[in-house]
């Protein structure tokens, strides 16, 4: 492939400050003397028309002993590496001003530990590009191993052709953190502009993988090549800035990068609590008076007594509905400050099944300040919905934000790859609740395992947040659910079938039985319940 970077090292320079002793060497000993800066670029030109060039490149970056840079800094505030890419730049100027074409020269130099005294290393070439200094980025790239925890590569810039992205070792312009594709392989970003989407392309092209889901905002890229363990992948994150001039939305079915979901201008997207509004929550709290009756049903038999000489074939079997559990919704744990909580975790193996055990893929936590985090093994991040997490191949996650009517008592919600379901009969009333036994095999955090508190020894269930000993009743009918709020302080939220807010049920005090539709959603503490024929 094309040499995207021109990367050499220079050493034994006694003075890594001086800006002549870089750029040529002394003497007219052409056929002995080491190529430095000067040379490279003489060697390695933009354009060339046979073997005359026509331009040369005009930004070039500078690394210099971190320990060298340190002193600079602390000596001199930093004069002597400003003065090194004033006289570098100025040189650059002299020498190759008819080949720059309009060019802008610019110099930049840093600090890195991998670089012995007396070395320099210089990089320059079609992806290496140094902003103007009054120009705002247009988008920051970033690279995750399991779309939950992502680590800044860098940004590019409107002017800014094109960005190599490659491991440690190779001849990127940027280093990914965590790159799993060895030193041959790199991700070229081509930036056609602000009004353009930028162009994805991996090197070696035949080697790779590589697949933008508008959905979620990123690229997945897999290694063609067989690995012990599964070949490796990586996810590519492109992020417009707020600072950015919106792009015009691209054409149905064109390969578009969508703003990241989880990116800053989108953040907080839930309404914040009215201040004063939300009420006390009512757990953990004596109960005056006697409880109120628990009102599960035994389910009854539809079938007639079997009078002698008849068959059982007679009759025809009981229909049955049933109800899952489709997501469960994290809590703002501000609300029960009271009770100790301070954090809820959601643990998910890698079936994304919930876990109690073992080493989840990907875990989800809200702290006691309401903020949401996915924890991974590569470390932790804070997030915001929505958001899609893929920590393995084989499914994807869904983290949703909670509607405004919820967003009071509601972080997000996290919708299960694999719903959890219980048939129930018609033509009888049941409950839900902490109470009752009727669908408790629903009630998957119902374990002092989900939900750390501080003061005694945490052997409280997490369900003892936001439900209720006896939440609501429920009943099939042919129309479909009728749904009876049961206690008073018991928040129930009706959601249609794509999850989206349809009413509160109760709110107004009136408890008369609601009808929710077949398909449609109920929210009763973290459960979010679907009800279907």
């Amino acid at each position: 492939m094309p040499i995207y970077v021109q990367h050499e090292v220079l050493g034994r320079i006694p003075d890594v400050f001086n800006a002549e002793a870089i750029w040529q060497a002394p003497g007219l000993a052409l056929f002995s003397r080491r190529p430095l800066l000067r040379d490279l670029l003489e060697r390695s030109p933009r354009e060339h028309k046979g073997r005359a060039a026509t331009r040369c490149f005009s930004h070039v970056t500078l690394m210099l002993p971190q320990e060298e840079v340190d002193d600079d800094y602390h000596l001199t505030r930093g004069a002597r590496a400003r003065d090194l890419a004033q006289t570098l730049t100025a040189l650059h100027q002299k020498d190759f001003g008819d080949l720059l074409g309009g060019d802008q020269v610019r110099y930049d130099v840093a600090g890195t530990s991998s670089l012995a005294p007396g070395e320099i290393e210089v990089k320059f070439g079609h992806a290496v590009y140094l902003p103007a200094a009054d120009e705002k980025i247009l988008y920051n790239v970033s690279v995750s191993r399991d779309s939950a925890i992502w680590h800044p590569v860098c940004p590019i810039y409107p002017n800014q052709r094109l960005a190599l992205v490659g491991g440690e070792g190779g001849e990127a312009s940027f280093i990914a953190s965590g790159w799993p594709f060895g030193p041959d392989g790199a991700i070229l970003i081509i930036n056609d502009g602000p009004d353009a989407p930028p162009v994805v392309q991996m090197r070696p092209k035949d080697a790779y993988e590589c697949r933008f889901d508008p959905r979620s905002g990123y690229y997945t890229i897999k290694s063609l090549r067989e690995a012990p363990g599964g070949s490796p992948r990586l996810m590519l994150k492109i992020a417009r800035t707020s600072a950015a001039a919106p792009r015009p939305q691209a054409s149905a079915g064109a390969d578009t990068i969508s703003i990241n979901p989880t990116s800053a201008a989108v953040r907080d997207v839930q309404a914040a609590p009215s201040a004063g509004v939300a009420a006390k929550p009512a757990v953990w709290q004596s109960r005056a008076g006697g409880a109120s009756p628990d009102m599960t049903a035994i389910p009854v038999s539809h079938k007639p007594v079997n009078n002698a000489g008849e068959s059982d074939a007679t009759y025809a079997p009981v229909s049955q509905q049933r109800v899952s559990l489709v997501a469960l919704a994290m809590p703002r744990l501000s609300r029960y400050r009271d009770t100790g909580a301070q954090a809820m975790e959601l643990p998910f193996s890698r079936a994304l099944a919930l876990c109690t055990d073992g080493r989840p893929a990907i875990s989800f936590v809200v702290d006691a300040a309401d903020e949401l985090y996915a924890c991974t093994a590569e470390g932790r991040q804070r997030i915001t919905a929505p958001a899609t997490f893929t920590p393995v191949d084989t499914q994807a996650i869904r983290v949703l934000a909670a509607a405004p009517q919820m967003a009071d008592r509601y972080r997000a919600v996290i919708c299960l790859a694999q719903p959890v379901g219980a048939s129930v009969a018609s033509g009888a009333r049941f409950t839900f609740g902490r109470n009752s036994p009727m669908l408790a095999a629903l009630r998957l955090l119902d374990s002092p395992r989900f939900l750390k508190r501080t003061g005694d020894a945490n052997t409280a269930s997490a369900d003892r947040i936001g439900l209720s000993r006896n939440a609501f009743s429920f009943e099939a009918t042919a129309q479909g659910y009728k749904i009876g709020r049961l206690s008073a302080s018991q928040a129930l939220f009706h959601l249609d079938d794509k999850l989206e807010f349809v009413a509160s049920i109760g709110d107004a005090g009136n408890d008369a039985p609601y009808l929710l539709p077949n398909g449609h959603h109920l929210v009763a503490g973290h459960y979010v319940l679907r009800f279907d024929a």
